[in-house]
């Protein structure tokens, strides 16, 4: 399960520092390619909730092989893609729809397979896995891209599904279910509009405006703004709408007698709902915290890949360790307070990092305050999923498995839209202004937004590269005049951006709140059957635990 939730992290982010490359291979846009990232998301986000339900109903080992063969062909077709349609269906629809079967089932296979302190350690290290694949894969793929090719990015992934296939074999073939229930067709199709719609209006909402147009908007030609409003907020209502009627229809599924997709009394279960939330907020933090700051590194300080994941290095043994080897603290420390008490590591850490911002801020004088983010992440992700997936009986842990990891895609998209789009809206701003200040214009609010939009849609001035291509068309003087405010301007976004990231922590903090103070035992919890399935559910799964 490690090995798998590795390589698929790692496949999410190391195609990144590439996309320069593969926009020159292709002759397209980064537009384009930062599609097929976006789509890849997307994908996995609209599948991840059915088919995190699949263990329920067929034998685990068969859902796993199958998954990783069709992932193994995914990676096949992008590593050979001639053309950015290939790429697009070998990457990010085939690629991630067996990513949208893995994801789920990992957690689903160790929250079974593990009991007590062996759960909590087997879900820590799978944390402290998924954060180091993280760190790597930039790093991997920078190395792969610049001695290489990108496309070994790709292929030396079909040597990790063959490992992970060996070892498929120790897992059961048993479902989690002996009572076979069909597919809910009507819930599927609820879930991937609300999901899908979701994930494309928190996308939408940083370019277009949450509520009113910032810019047109138009798909094949056609304007797409009414009544002035920007297309997020239609998207995000429509993905709202649709996980109320989802609610709804399992509701009416449940009390005529039938298997719904996700059972009712997995949503109402405090305790996972609870720990479903913090997660979601975590996820949060750490998508916007990942936009924002090796932008920051690559522009400002001008770090390489490789330097960016030294600079990270840090936050990645921290994290590690502290996922590993703290699960057992629980014994002598509650895990709510575990998880508190990472949630201040965090907050400490990115105020650290706040107030060295700035030109001498270098690898080094990062090095305490990024692995007192590490410790951080480490601790909560060291109860955080145990105590959550601990909270729903064993037969509903394919079910409670898919709601935690689509509401975790729904967040790092969520992330990434409101961090991402702040820190690039105070960078433009804050060019702007410069501008204005040097030439010592005055403009009113309406005119100064306008000169901002302007400047996105003009040129893409946020990474180094861009930037120094963008001066390269410069006079001696406007470039002297212009890097000094793109600096600058980068140090005001940085600055804001963690500032923003610490009021999440905060709000992580008060959501951690609703935790319960300890992780229920197997023969502690109670089990509530609000159906003949559910009881027939909960008899099998006492049966197969005695």
């Amino acid at each position: 399960m490690s090995l798998t939730t590795f390589l698929i992290v790692i496949n999410a982010s190391l195609m990144n520092v590439a996309i320069p490359t593969m926009v020159d291979e292709f002759d397209t846009s980064v537009t384009v390619i930062q599609g097929a990232v976006a789509l890849y998301s997307l994908v996995i986000a609209a599948l991840i909730l059915p088919a995190g339900t699949l263990s329920s109903r067929h034998s685990r080992r068969r859902i796993m092989a199958v998954a990783l063969i069709v992932y193994a062909g995914g990676t096949l077709v992008a590593a050979i893609s001639w053309n950015t349609t290939i790429l697009y269906l070998g990457w990010a629809f085939i690629e991630g729809a067996a990513a949208a079967v893995l994801y789920p089932l990992t957690y689903t296979e160790l929250r079974v397979s593990y009991d007590g302190n062996d759960r909590a350690t087997a879900f820590g290290l799978l944390a402290g896995v998924s954060g180091v694949g993280g760190t790597l894969g930039p790093i991997i793929g920078g190395a792969l891209t610049t001695y290489a090719s990108w496309r070994w990015g790709f292929a030396i992934q079909l040597l990790g599904v063959a490992v992970i296939l060996f070892f498929v074999q120790y897992m059961s073939s048993n479902p989690l279910s002996e009572t076979r229930s069909s597919l809910d067709k009507g819930g599927t199709v609820l879930s991937i509009v609300g999901s899908t719609s979701l994930v494309i209006g928190f996308l939408l909402s940083g370019k277009y405006g949450w509520l009113l147009e910032r810019r047109p908007f138009a798909i094949g030609g056609v304007q797409f703004n009414p009544f002035g409003t920007s297309p997020a907020i239609w998207f995000l209502g429509l993905g709202f709408l649709a996980f109320a009627a989802f609610i709804q229809y399992e509701r009416r599924l449940q009390r005529a007698g039938t298997s719904p997709l996700v059972p009712l009394h997995v949503l109402t279960n405090r305790p996972f709902v609870s720990g479903v939330i913090t997660y979601n907020i975590r996820a949060i933090i750490s998508a916007g915290f990942f936009f924002i700051f090796p932008v920051y590194l690559q522009a400002v300080l001008g770090y390489t890949a490789f330097e960016t994941g030294v600079a990270l290095l840090p936050y990645s043994l921290a994290s590690i360790l502290f996922a590993t080897f703290t699960p057992n603290w629980r014994q002598y420390i509650s895990p709510k307070t575990l998880i508190q008490a990472g949630i201040v590591c965090l907050g400490v850490g990115l105020v650290l990092l706040y107030e060295q911002t700035g030109p001498e801020q270098t690898i080094s004088s990062m090095a305490i305050p990024m692995a007192l983010y590490g410790a951080g992440v480490g601790l909560v992700l060291a109860q955080i999923s145990n105590m959550t997936m601990s909270a729903v009986p064993t037969a509903d842990s394919a079910e409670a498995s898919g709601v935690l990891n689509v509401s975790t895609s729904i967040g790092y998209s969520l992330g990434t839209a409101v961090v991402g789009s702040y820190f690039l809206g105070q960078f433009y701003g804050s060019v702007v202004d410069g501008v204005l200040r040097a030439e010592h214009v005055t403009v009113s609010t309406d005119r100064r937004n306008e000169l901002v939009i302007a400047l996105e849609d003009a040129v893409e001035t946020a990474t180094d590269a861009t930037q120094q291509q963008f001066l390269n068309q410069l006079t001696p003087t406007q470039r002297q005049l212009l890097e000094g405010i793109f600096e600058a301007a980068m140090f005001d976004a940085q600055r804001a951006g963690l500032l923003l990231l610490v009021l999440f922590v905060l709000l992580l903090l008060v959501a951690s709140t609703f935790l319960p103070r300890q992780i229920p035992d197997d023969d502690d919890r109670t089990d509530h059957a609000d159906s003949p399935q559910d009881a027939t559910r909960e008899g099998s799964e006492r049966a197969t635990e005695d």
